[in-house]
């Protein structure tokens, strides 16, 4: 059985465009509230740019009619048979896509399609943009201190300051987002994948500033499971794209602290010097040749993204 089945609306004029230029992709569980009036504003917004476009909705094996909603509105739909994820929804957009440069929005009413106008504007040099949302937009105080913390993380990961790593409103260029999909995980944190792939790889990736709205229905988002998930997914990007950032500092800490340890027993307590403070000491010296190693792997695993990216240039569309 195959993840997915293509299912279009015959009717759906604006996104039957045999080469469009942007491809608008939604991700959508459930949303059968208001999947409608977000591709019905989208459509009003991309009439103005007088640029062709597609609108991809994937129903992620929703059970509420959204697909049926969606095609009604316009949009070329992408269903999975069954709840696959998130990220899993992205990634059948990012494949299916035919235009050069993706804009990828949550099907919530949460983002404003008005602010796709600005992402589009600011891509021209750059490989990515992201909608940052302003402080004062987001869900809740807890969310935000959340959102600080992995900022903060990711920009000590990348070397650069990452002003919204979980940010689900951003305009890719397809061969970009290509190269990387295979790295997606299959969940909310997307997101961060992406960001921190396209940052570490040496892309570029630019900002807008966005202001979120209330999201119609339930969020799916769940904060102590998905919270735990963001962090660990930062931590595994960053062995994968990083390792020394993460190595480096846990075999420096035990290398002195296997030296003081040493030090301590010795003109403290006047003590020989023991074994305890030599495992110590070795078992940071391992961590670091493993981390060197670690970050020799994730060369190679670079040179495989950019021989993808290579591979897929721009104007290159699938059939």
């Amino acid at each position: 059985m195959t993840a997915n089945r293509t299912t279009e609306n015959p009717d759906a004029i604006k996104t039957r465009i045999a080469a469009p230029d942007i491809s608008v992709v939604i991700p959508a569980y459930n949303e059968k509230e208001g999947i409608a009036t977000v591709v019905t504003n989208i459509q009003h917004v991309m009439d103005l740019t007088n640029r062709p476009y597609e609108i991809i909705v994937v129903d992620d094996g929703s059970g509420d009619g959204t697909a049926e909603r969606a095609r009604g509105a316009g949009a070329r739909v992408m269903s999975h048979p069954y709840n696959i994820g998130n990220g899993a929804a992205v990634k059948t957009g990012i494949r299916s896509a035919r235009g050069d440069i993706l804009v990828i929005l949550d099907g919530d009413g949460q983002h404003d399609p008005a602010d796709i106008t600005r992402l589009l504007e600011k891509i021209g040099p750059y490989d990515m943009v992201v909608g940052a949302r302003t402080s004062d937009s987001q869900a809740s105080l807890h969310r935000s201190l959340a959102n600080r913390v992995y900022n903060g993380l990711a920009t000590y990961v990348c070397g650069r300051k990452i002003e919204d790593l979980t940010s689900g409103f951003r305009a890719v260029k397809a061969h970009i987002a290509r190269g990387f999909v295979y790295l997606l995980p299959n969940t909310f944190s997307y997101p961060t994948t992406i960001t921190l792939a396209v940052v570490r790889s040496g892309h570029s990736l630019a900002y807008v500033p966005i202001r979120s709205r209330k999201r119609s229905g339930k969020s799916k988002i769940k904060l102590l499971r998905d919270g735990s998930r963001f962090f660990f997914i930062i931590i595994k990007i960053a062995t994968l794209f990083s390792p020394m950032k993460i190595f480096l500092p846990v075999s420096g800490s035990l290398f002195l602290a296997g030296l003081g340890y040493g030090l301590y027993k010795i003109y403290v307590l006047g003590e020989r010097y023991g074994p305890t403070s030599a495992m110590i000491m070795t078992m940071a010296v391992i961590i670091f040749m493993v981390g060197l190693v670690a970050e020799q792997v994730a060369n190679l695993r670079f040179d495989r993204s950019e021989s993808l990216i290579t591979e897929k240039q721009p104007g290159d569309r699938d059939e």
